[in-house]
């Protein structure tokens, strides 16, 4: 059958309807997370978003947790509009100048060993390579993640993400356990004085993941600041500790640092805060500053391993040149602007207007996480700490009436948590702002209850 010589139908103009907009995308799109945010976004500049019909927004998700020098930035800007006129694309065993650039620079940033780089595209892309990686250099295949974990969507990482996702697709990779969560706020060990008792979890968690393990533990893959699940921060201690449970069973410790990596939580990296080196470390979402941009990082020792057993991550843009030039740009204006002090400055402003938010409404329970990556959980009540994820969700479509875009994790038995990202090149200004546009719609939202 000969292909049609009919014309694609003529792009709607800018003057096309809010309505038929909404009508072609309930038609034609696919709900992939659910439902759309009722906004027609027409462009971004800096920490704003602009709609079709004219309104502003204030950002404070960084887009998708990832936009961490702003939307439009224009250094950004210049150099997609060089590579793309130069070099954007290889075949994917060709390497390029910005891609062995990026490698290098990225390595300077970490402590040793780290030194090997993998450049890939998505979060679950860079989780999905470590995993393999790590399967084909212990020989093993079980995998332990946090029970509130977001590692991505594609098989292995999705397998080991306990937050969200996983009814209805058949079973996942097996050998994947979960390992309870240290949530200082909500503590399920406790010592006498009420606290968390996090080695005594940490312990309990590993003693029924030996009972079920077939003696094939590979690597144990979490979140140094769980973000989908509700901007849990681990205690100090903790990762240390984690870190010798994966060496008494021969375990790689790899850490996801896709929203908290690149000057985020005030530092370059989480990590550094607990003193430990991971054996692979995942980047992304920040690494491309909005453009999908992800990498890989190990040490020479397991890229060599790796390497001898045929590890096989050839994919289409794996390396590619077009999105490792942004990321070196990335890393030109964190330096240059030193975002990371930035960060501590700016998270210490914001923390401390949360923290007044807090102290003025009962239905605030907690204020937690570290730099520009903030968490603020609505309760029933200041004692009782029940689920208040209905409060959550209203205050969220409060903001963004009001002008604020916000994210709300809503997970069983957790409330609903803030998740608070704005751009590290924000201003006070803004996110005094964005404090007191989240402060009315809170005084709004508990009026209605």
């Amino acid at each position: 059958m000969a292909a049609s010589t009919t014309p694609p139908s003529t792009p709607p103009s800018t003057a096309s309807s809010t309505a038929a907009f909404w009508a072609d995308a309930e038609r034609h799109l696919v709900r992939y997370g659910g439902a759309f945010t009722r906004e027609i976004i027409d462009r971004a500049e800096g920490s704003f978003l602009f709609t079709a019909d004219g309104r502003k927004l204030l950002d404070f998700t960084s887009g998708q947790m990832s936009a961490i020098l702003g939307h439009s930035h224009p250094q950004i800007v210049a150099t997609v509009q060089q590579q793309v006129a130069t070099l954007d694309h290889l075949f994917s065993g060709m390497l390029s100048r910005p891609v062995v650039d990026l490698a290098r620079r990225l390595a300077d940033t970490l402590p040793a060993p780290l030194e090997k780089a993998l450049l890939l595209t998505t979060g679950a892309e860079s989780n999905e390579a470590a995993l393999r990686m790590a399967k084909l250099v212990t020989g093993k295949h079980e995998i332990v993640s946090f029970a509130r974990s977001w590692h991505g969507m594609t098989q292995a990482a999705a397998s080991a993400t306990y937050s969200a996702g996983r009814k209805g697709y058949g079973p996942g990779a097996p050998g994947n356990f979960a390992l309870p969560v240290p949530n200082t706020y909500r503590p399920d060990f406790t010592t006498e004085e009420g606290t968390l008792d996090w080695q005594r979890q940490l312990d309990f968690g590993f003693d029924l993941i030996d009972a079920q393990s077939t003696g094939s533990l590979a690597a144990c893959l979490v979140e140094p600041i769980l973000s989908s699940g509700g901007i849990i921060e681990p205690p100090p201690g903790y990762f240390a500790a984690l870190l010798e449970k994966c060496r008494e069973r021969g375990m790689l410790l790899i850490l996801d640092e896709a929203q908290t990596g690149l000057c985020r939580t005030g530092t370059w990296y989480a990590f550094e805060r607990d003193g430990v080196v991971p054996d692979i470390l995942t980047l992304s979402k920040t690494l491309g500053a909005g453009l999908p941009l992800a990498a890989v990082i190990t040490n020479a020792e397991i890229e060599q391993e790796a390497y001898e057993r045929g590890f096989l991550f050839f994919t289409t843009h794996v390396a590619d040149p077009l999105v490792a030039a942004v990321g070196n740009t990335v890393l030109d204006v964190l330096t240059d602007d030193k975002l990371d002090e930035r960060a501590r400055s700016l998270g210490a402003f914001l923390h401390a207007g949360l923290t007044d938010i807090a102290g003025r409404h009962p239905v605030v329970g907690d204020v937690r996480g570290r730099g520009l990556l903030a968490g603020l959980e609505f309760v029933t009540g200041p004692e009782a700490r029940g689920s208040s994820s209905e409060l959550g969700a209203r205050v969220t479509r409060r903001c963004l009436e009001l002008g604020l875009h916000m994210n709300i994790v809503q997970l069983p038995g957790m409330g609903g948590t803030l998740r608070i990202a704005p751009p590290l090149t924000s201003t006070e200004e803004e996110l005094s702002l964005g404090l007191t546009i989240l402060d009315q719609a809170i005084s709004d939202t508990s009026a209605t209850l």
